[in-house]
């Protein structure tokens, strides 16, 4: 058993203090834009790995977030990049428990610090640049000056935040399509171009941010 594994209310309270920043909607309206970061840069970098050309990636005050990609207007290539944002912030939880598990807490750190200066190439507006570089600044000085056992716990406190950040934002888009805000989400326009309802491409975004989080507690907890 790793050392991770072993202080397991540790472990426990990460995934408390997740919640709390997640479940809590006056904490949700700042912490929010964390999982904005990894949604959008989930687009970038399936945009890029579809052949697809990368304009640029904004983000807004209110959370919200765009990116622009050059390329064909229908077909896979497009699908696929409109598919990349709403997982992205559950694969990256799942792929970062998977590290602090096995006592690369350190690791997953870079790798997100790494993750969040690539996003900022891209970034096309002042505030999505001030965002990922406070961002930034935080996991970076985690990784710096922090001994081993502050990494492990903000590294899985992070994993936990974006799991648990990305099936509340599912759930968020899930109410606004019942509520009939339709029209700009990636769901709608998902819908456009395939013919499937965007309930149903909603249903899938829910249940893969549903499995990452059953996944991720298996790994960090079992």
């Amino acid at each position: 058993m790793t050392a991770v594994l072993a202080d397991r209310p540790a472990v426990l309270l990460a995934m408390a203090l997740a919640l709390l920043a997640v479940g809590w909607s006056a904490v949700w309206r700042w912490t929010r834009t964390v999982v904005t970061i990894t949604h959008e840069s989930g687009h970038a970098l399936v945009a890029v790995l579809a052949g697809r050309g990368l304009t640029g990636i904004r983000l807004h005050a209110d959370t919200s977030g765009l990116t622009v990609s050059t390329g064909a207007r229908r077909g896979p290539g497009l699908v696929f990049t409109l598919l990349g944002g709403y997982p992205a912030p559950s694969l990256l939880g799942v792929g970062g428990a998977a590290l602090v598990a096995a006592d690369r807490a350190a690791l997953m750190l870079w790798i997100a610090l790494g993750l969040l200066a690539t996003t900022l190439i891209h970034i096309r507006n002042l505030y999505g640049v001030l965002v990922v570089l406070a961002t930034g600044a935080l996991v970076g000085a985690v990784s710096w000056w922090g001994e081993p056992r502050l990494q492990d716990g903000f590294a899985a406190a992070l994993c936990w935040f974006l799991l648990f950040g990305g099936l509340r934002a599912v759930r968020e888009l899930q109410r606004g399509l019942r509520r009939g805000h339709r029209g700009t989400s990636d769901a709608d326009a998902l819908a456009r171009l395939t013919g499937v309802p965007g309930g149903m491409w909603t249903g899938l975004f829910g249940l893969a941010a549903s499995g990452a989080v059953i996944i991720a507690a298996l790994i960090l907890l079992l």
